[in-house]
């Protein structure tokens, strides 16, 4: 399993812009998907957006039209570019990656019991009104 960094995040008012990345230690060509997740104070981790290996895209509702996923094999990163953040996106991001298929399932959904140990320490977005 590869090991995952994610950078990018910071504090941003309503309305701003920040892209996320998540780069792997390892060759990301022999992961299936790949997805962005976020966990917000007293709340679940939920799947934002995920890519599958032949490109397609994933979104939660609460992130179409607003975010997209992308990723660069030759530099084994993932990006996540988030425009007209809200408050409610306010959260810590976490990527992942996997030679499975359980990530495509989880878009806009809990995480609770996705058993997946290569998490990183994620990257803190904070969304000011």
């Amino acid at each position: 399993q590869v090991r995952l960094v994610e950078s990018g995040g910071g504090s941003v008012q309503t309305g701003g812009s920040l892209r996320l990345s998540c780069v792997a230690s390892g060759n990301l060509y022999n992961s299936h998907c790949m997805g962005w997740f976020r966990q917000a104070p007293g709340k679940e981790r939920e799947g934002v957006a995920n890519i599958d290996n032949d490109g397609t895209v994933r979104y939660a509702d609460s992130a179409k039209g607003r975010f997209t996923i992308s990723e660069d094999l030759r530099k084994n990163t993932l990006y996540l570019e988030m425009n007209s953040l809200k408050p409610e996106d306010t959260a810590i991001y976490y990527c992942a990656a996997e030679s499975g298929t359980k990530i495509l399932l989880l878009v806009g959904r809990s995480a609770q019991g996705f058993a997946y140990s290569g998490w990183g320490q994620g990257t803190q977005v904070t969304v000011s009104s």
